[in-house]
């Protein structure tokens, strides 16, 4: 899914009060990691998700894998966190955190 800039910005302001919900650690994108995404992009749609695996090419090799295998798309990566979106229409406003 592609998004426009002025979408990205949208979700970037969003995103700058946010904490991370995941953290992806030594063991990398295990099916339990990638089951907690999955459902914290179900819920909240756009999530923080913090990388501790030390080196830059593994992180972004990471990041696109998590991208791929959920379907979301990455809004931003700072550092060690990656911001991602994924859009759901039947989320629940009060956990949506594009719809707040």
């Amino acid at each position: 899914m592609n998004l426009a800039q002025s979408q990205k910005k949208q979700f970037r302001t969003i995103g700058h009060d946010l904490h991370p919900l995941v953290t992806v650690a030594g063991n990398g994108l295990s099916e339990t990691v990638m089951t907690e995404i999955s459902r914290a992009l179900f819920d909240h749609e756009l999530i923080k998700v913090k990388f501790s695996v030390g080196d830059r090419d593994v992180k972004n090799a990471l990041i696109a894998q998590m991208c791929k295998t959920t379907g979301a798309t990455l809004v931003q990566s700072v550092g060690n966190v990656a911001l991602v979106y994924s859009s759901n229409p039947n989320a629940d406003p009060k956990k949506s955190n594009v719809e707040r």
